[in-house]
């Protein structure tokens, strides 16, 4: 059995605490085979000191371009041992895009991924020194136990400090209300690691004494079939996997077994209507569970499918911190009138590297729009910066987005606003397809869906998908590319 663990225990120590209470226990089922408590406690031990002999300190950003895989987890545990900061970043990023962000970090090491800078680092294909010592460190407390990085909607980068502290009290507190347990707990890694949700949900998930089931291809065919094999609890999605899921075909959805799966956790993009529908259907409505927030954690809203049924469109109430509707300005608007998703500055605030919050009289926004009913359940619009203004009227892309990606034909869409003579702006959609259709098609599909400003003025079609595997779309550098080769 797990030991109980105090509040304040340094989380660097508490990988060593549960290799010591089991330390056969598997922890990692990962495309290497598998990892025990003990392997994964000696294994972040010898990082952190191949990490401490390159210059990394108690405070030091510790910058990770590692691929899903056992020394991902070594490598995050290591500098949590040191007291370090993991600041997890693609492992193909391309080096201008990597100076930009040591630029910002300024890291003490880069694992995995040559710094164009020369700083110290360490070889793509790393794993920890297997002749360095590997008992436990002197405790450590990192001062944010995280610093993952976002582009956000303008591709510049940042880097997002915690507000929170790596202590195991801190690192852990959200874990009840997003039903990560631990335990028995079987949690699958379904999309990269260097994206903020799957790093802080999976670590929750280890810290709190779970195994997980760690994939490096998101395919619908590989999760769905890791689901059944290692009888998966906790299930992390976006809606791009969900879809996924549900295009395949219908013998292979009807013959799985998804009885383990207790929760499906949602997050990252908005959920088209039919998908969000269909998955209710399969999972069941008390298994999907939707969480609406940023990487910055100043506040969240959550809802289960139960709830959704009866609220259709929401992404909840606000669970954790405070939220308002407003203008530009941080004003209050009336309930129901669409305006800026405002969020309270927490007691714990975050910090950004790169950037510089949007911000009034102690509120912040992250430029996503909505509006709030009486009961206090939130629908999202879509961002600030890319509502398309056209002829006057606000047209929000991911609203036909979601009506395009219902039609069977469609992959995947992304909608932005082009110049036009006479309308200001006009909607444009870029469709990724599964199958042939017309133009006059994908316009009444959508016509039938949405008011005639809203249809697409014009469609191109692409080979490649608009998403990625966490369902994130660059709606302004598709809009620029289209901007300069126009």
């Amino acid at each position: 059995m797990d030991p109980e663990l105090p509040e304040d225990l340094p989380i660097g120590l508490v990988i060593d605490r549960l290799a010591a209470a089991e330390p056969d226990r598997t922890v990692l089922l990962h495309p290497g085979g598998r990892t025990t408590r003990a392997e994964l406690a000696a294994a972040a031990s010898r990082a952190a000191r191949e990490f401490a002999a390159l210059g990394a300190r108690e405070g030091s950003l510790i910058t990770i371009g590692l691929p899903n895989g056992a020394a991902f987890y070594a490598a995050t545990l290591g500098a949590w041992k040191l007291g370090a900061v993991p600041q997890p970043v693609s492992a193909k990023l391309p080096p201008a895009e990597l100076a930009a962000l040591l630029e910002i970090a300024d890291p003490a090491v880069v694992v995995g991924l040559p710094a164009p800078d020369g700083r110290p680092s360490l070889p793509r294909g790393w794993t920890p020194d297997p002749a360095l010592d590997p008992a436990p460190l002197p405790p450590a407390v990192p001062p944010s136990w995280k610093a993952p990085t976002s582009g956000g909607s303008t591709g510049r980068p940042k880097i997002i400090l915690s507000g929170a502290p790596g202590l195991f009290g801190d690192v852990t507190a959200r874990g009840p209300a997003l039903r990560i347990e631990g335990g028995d707990e079987v949690f699958a890694v379904t999309a990269p690691l260097y994206h903020n949700a799957p790093f802080m949900f999976s670590l929750m998930s280890v810290v709190l004494g779970g195994t997980l089931v760690v994939l490096d291809r998101f395919d619908a065919a590989t999760v769905l079939d890791a689901v059944e094999e290692h009888r998966v609890t906790w299930l992390y999605a976006v809606p791009t996997l969900m879809g996924r899921l549900l295009r395949l075909p219908e013998e292979r959805r009807a013959a799985a077994d998804v009885s383990s799966v207790r929760t499906m956790l949602h997050v990252g993009a908005p959920c088209p209507e039919h998908v969000k529908r269909g998955c209710l259907e399969w999972f069941g409505p008390s298994t999907v569970v939707e969480l609406y927030a940023g990487t910055e954690s100043q506040a969240s809203s959550m809802i289960d499918g139960e709830d959704w049924l009866a609220h259709p469109g929401s992404v909840g109430r606000v669970v954790t911190g405070e939220m308002r509707i407003g203008d530009d300005e941080g004003r209050p608007l009336p309930v129901g009138e669409t305006g800026e998703v405002w969020m309270k500055v927490p007691e714990q605030p975050y910090r950004y590297l790169g950037a510089t919050a949007r911000h009034r009289d102690g509120w912040e926004s992250l430029g996503d729009m909505g509006r709030m009913d009486a009961d206090g359940y939130l629908y999202l619009a879509d961002r600030r910066s890319d509502m398309i203004l056209v002829g006057g009227s606000n047209v929000y892309p991911a609203e036909v987005e979601a009506a395009l990606d219902a039609h069977p034909a469609v992959l995947s869409s992304c909608v932005v606003g082009l110049p036009d003579d006479d309308l200001g702006s006009r909607v444009h959609a870029i469709v990724q397809l599964g199958a042939p259709v017309s133009d006059e098609d994908l316009r009444t599909h959508v016509a039938e869906r949405l008011a005639k400003q809203k249809v697409p003025a014009t469609i191109e079609r692409v080979d490649q998908p608009l998403r990625d595997d966490t369902g994130k779309v660059r709606r302004s550098a598709l809009r620029a590319a289209r901007l300069t080769t126009s």
